[in-house]
């Protein structure tokens, strides 16, 4: 049951915002210029990061804490971080992408052209080092074990990132299902969910073998949010999405439904469905189209089996974690609400 996930993300959410809200920086100078670096780096990147989403990285910080046997407060810090992480990641993205709309506005790069919006981006990977570094809660220690975290969290993205982005511009058709998998644990499973739980709990002060527990559930449960985000973007709310709808088809992206269908058409389907994943259509009926092929190849019932195979993956972990007495049945339950919310969420 997702509910009381649902429940503690609304708890959660006002300590979060109300920590985001200072985290804002300002110019090193307070010269004649100062005023062009506000209008030209720090607001930009400030609006981006206020527009939020659901903030569920950031609280799964608060709770990898909690659950380590800390409080929440103690890996506010690290909450900021992972959602600064998240504002560099998705202005870079959408700049990669040529994306147009993110969270019903018009991209970063398209409000204040390239060059601003990947200096924004820049920025806030100055600020997930520089909020971790100010937190006078954290012990010498801690510090260096949080940043190690952030550190290999952003190597995971950025070497999935690497891959989404090099097998669509060299017009790559042989990726296999665990390809895609390797490059999404890497990409959207790690900075997602395992880094954050992981980050709160050494945060917190919490043992090694409860952190490392905690990547053992954040891991599938990550792959099943991601999963589930990619077949909300082909069979999803059209409403809700606006024009990102079926934007995995007209940017050719390697998701898992795609390169499943691929392994399991033959002949004019297979070649139909990859000529329509490399036009960059936007045309509704060749969307549909598509979407159409890769429920022919097996591809919506085989992501929808393996998404739930992940949270089933993501409980087992937390229950033996609980067994373990490394985390309370408390924390077990949150938890196991937390991987079921990522494939029962409709947006």
């Amino acid at each position: 049951m997702a509910a009381p996930f649902v429940d503690y993300l609304a708890r959660r959410l006002p300590l979060v915002e109300g920590a985001l809200a200072p985290s804002a920086s300002a110019p090193l100078t307070g010269s004649s210029v100062a005023g062009d670096l506000r209008g030209y780096l720090y607001d930009p990147l400030d609006r981006f990061t206020a527009s939020g989403g659901k903030r569920v990285r950031p609280v799964l910080c608060l709770l990898g804490a909690e659950a380590a046997g800390g409080t929440a407060e103690s890996a506010l810090a690290c909450a900021v971080a992972v959602e600064l992480f998240q504002s560099a990641a998705l202005i870079h993205d959408d700049i990669a992408d040529e994306g147009e709309l993110r969270r019903g506005e018009p991209c970063l790069y398209r409000v204040e052209g390239t060059g601003l919006a990947i200096n924004a981006g820049d920025l806030a990977l100055v600020r997930v080092l520089e909020v971790v570094l100010a937190d006078e809660g954290l012990d010498a220690e801690r510090k260096a074990l949080v940043l190690d975290e952030v550190a290999r969290m952003e190597r995971h993205t950025l070497e999935g990132q690497a891959l989404d982005l090099g097998w669509v511009r060299d017009a790559r058709w042989d990726v296999t299902p665990d390809d895609y998998l390797y490059m999404v644990r890497s990409k959207t499973a790690w900075y997602t969910v395992a880094s954050p739980l992981r980050l709160g709990a050494l945060a917190a002060g919490g043992s090694r073998e409860t952190a490392d527990g905690l990547e053992r559930v954040g891991l599938p449960a990550g792959l099943a949010f991601q999963i589930q985000d990619d077949l909300l973007n082909l069979v999803g709310d059209a409403a809700a999405q606006g024009k990102d709808f079926r934007s995995d088809i007209t940017e050719g992206k390697r998701t898992l439904a795609v390169v499943w269908a691929l392994a399991h058409l033959e002949g004019e389907k297979r070649d139909e469905l990859v000529a329509l994943l490399g036009s960059r259509t936007t045309d509704a009926s060749e969307l549909d189209r598509a979407v159409e092929l890769i429920e022919l190849g097996g591809g919506l019932a085989h992501c929808r089996e393996l998404a739930r195979a992940y949270v089933d993956e993501a409980r087992q972990a937390a229950d033996a974690l609980a067994r373990d007495g490394l985390i309370t049945v408390e924390a077990r339950d949150l938890l196991c609400s937390m991987a079921d919310f990522f494939v029962e969420r409709v947006s």
